[in-house]
């Protein structure tokens, strides 16, 4: 066979959905509309009702599903209910592929793999970075991590579901990039409502500060990469240098947001969080470095 009859082969392969949240469903649609034959599955069964409408076969049960297709993609809310969802399951899962798409820690996405191996069954992390409306258009990515010839037996079926991003063998490294990535969303999203509070007690609606605000996030990537080396080496390198910003300068800016959010009556418990980065470097004799300094209390004695 080919390497094109090998791709049409996957692509045409049935897949198993367990898990039909919004994300799940997309999920199943995406897959229904690329011309899979997809068999699905869910605790509640009424959240079937749309996508079976639109062409998925329900499973009675969760064996049913699982001995449906030789991948499974599993969409649930952590990895405890993968496993609440595939116990006594067991002997199904041998030779077939799980692909876990649940948000989870980097350890327990680990453990998951020990445990497939445990029932014969190959295992994939998954992190899908677009919320589910986005699933399966051009803007979509997901991380992936494991064993590599088992990620490329399957990359044609799930790049259907966004572009593939495989990190490497090890289980873990696709939730970690998938917590680190929401480490930057989570926190932007706070440090947006804290401005928007800090605004709405200047008497300025959020309708018009948002934008403004969003216009100050959306230029940090530019600011980052400003410079013609990669931000990151300098990080990598430890090098610091402070001849644009400096943590003392910087820490002032944080010194005086947390006094105006404790004049507002504002929560403080995000620029706290903040300044204390600030002075820690300050303390431990770096405020002439670059703020990127800050990164050392944050790692943790090494």
């Amino acid at each position: 066979m080919n390497e094109q009859q090998n791709s049409t082969t996957e692509q045409m392969s049935p897949v198993t959905v367990i898990g039909l949240g919004p994300m799940g469903q997309a999920m199943t649609r995406t897959l229904l509309t690329a011309g899979h034959k997809v068999t699905v599955w869910n605790r509640t069964a009424g959240r079937a009702g749309a996508v079976v409408a639109d062409g998925a076969t329900l499973a009675a049960t969760a064996r049913e599903a699982v001995e449906a297709s030789d991948l499974v993609i599993l969409s649930l809310t952590d990895y405890q209910a993968m496993y609440d969802v595939l116990d006594g399951v067991g002997a199904s899962l041998a030779g077939r592929t799980l692909v876990n798409l649940s948000s989870d820690t980097p350890d327990r996405t680990r453990e998951a793999a020990t445990w497939a191996a445990g029932h014969n069954a190959a295992f994939l992390t998954g992190g899908v970075m677009v919320p589910a409306p986005m699933i399966g258009t051009e803007a979509a990515f997901v991380y992936y991590s494991g064993r590599n010839e088992v990620a490329e037996t399957h990359m044609a079926t799930l790049a259907l579901l966004g572009q593939p991003r495989y990190l490497g063998g090890d289980p873990g490294l696709a939730q970690m990039m998938y917590q680190a990535q929401l480490t930057v969303f989570l926190t932007t999203l706070s440090a947006l409502m804290h401005a928007t509070a800090m605004l709405g007690a200047a008497g300025m609606s959020a309708r018009e500060a948002l934008p403004e605000l969003l216009s100050s996030a959306e230029s940090i990537g530019d600011i980052l990469r400003a410079g013609e080396e990669n931000p990151g080496a300098g990080l990598d390198a430890d090098k610091h240098p402070g001849d644009l910003s400096t943590v003392t300068m910087m820490g002032a800016t944080a010194d005086h947001i947390v006094e105006t959010s404790t004049s507002l009556g504002l929560d403080t418990a995000l620029p706290l969080a903040v300044q204390a980065h600030y002075q820690q470097a300050i303390k431990s004799g770096h405020g002439g470095d670059n703020w990127t300094r800050i990164i050392d209390s944050i790692r943790g004695p090494r």
